[in-house]
């Protein structure tokens, strides 16, 4: 328990789901030590720049505590998107020295080629799907690049929904393919064993 004193891991669910999603990985890093937070939201009511200012807010209450050391990160899909937002504008309301680790499971960096093609019928329904097509000036294709965080990408090799070249992010520490689909990753044994191995190591290599 001692090597996680401190250290908060906030998760955050993708499109379309709730934090139920994220219940599996939530009580493995439970049983890790990990003080565990699953943060829920309305993926589907408000696009990217609302859920982002909510979860910065969210963010510096949690780095505010004394007992925090480190906050590290676990999103699926759209919470990946909305995790990143948060980091390039906190401005400054998270303490550099406390942000840990980022595992991103399954994340539109590039965008979605099937936002592309759903977003024109159905960005009334879930608004954030705007922010996630492939175009040049998308929410996830213009958030600038985030420094001086270890952050691991775990893509899945049969995923219909995110390509594994949408995945990649400038700047990324490690990527790895598993695979998995899109819809359930965050439950697959192989990727609970992963994101715990990054957030405690900052590599995907078990050797380490």
């Amino acid at each position: 328990m001692s090597q996680v004193q401190g250290e908060v891991v906030v998760l955050l669910h993708g499109m379309g789901r709730t934090r139920r999603s994220m219940a599996r990985l939530e009580t493995s890093l439970r049983e890790a030590g990990y003080q565990v937070v699953n943060y829920p939201y309305h993926s589907r009511r408000h696009r990217v720049e609302r859920h982002g200012r909510d979860f910065v807010e969210h963010l510096s209450e949690i780095a505010g505590r004394d007992d925090v050391r480190a906050i590290h990160l676990v999103g699926h899909s759209l919470g990946n998107i909305v995790i990143r937002w948060a980091l390039a504008n906190d401005a400054g309301r998270i303490p550099d020295e406390k942000i840990g680790r980022v595992v991103m499971l399954a994340p539109p960096n590039g965008g979605s080629s099937r936002a592309d093609l759903v977003e024109p019928w159905l960005s009334w329904f879930s608004r954030p799907l705007s922010d996630l097509t492939t175009r040049a000036e998308s929410t996830a294709n213009t958030i600038p690049p985030l420094h001086g965080v270890d952050i691991g990408i775990i893509a899945g090799s049969r995923d219909p929904i995110v390509s594994v070249k949408e995945t990649l992010l400038s700047g990324q520490t490690e990527h790895i393919l598993v695979p998995c689909g899109h819809t359930f990753i965050m439950r697959n044994n192989e990727v609970i064993e992963l994101t715990s191995q990054f957030l405690r190591t900052g590599s995907f290599n078990r050797t380490r």
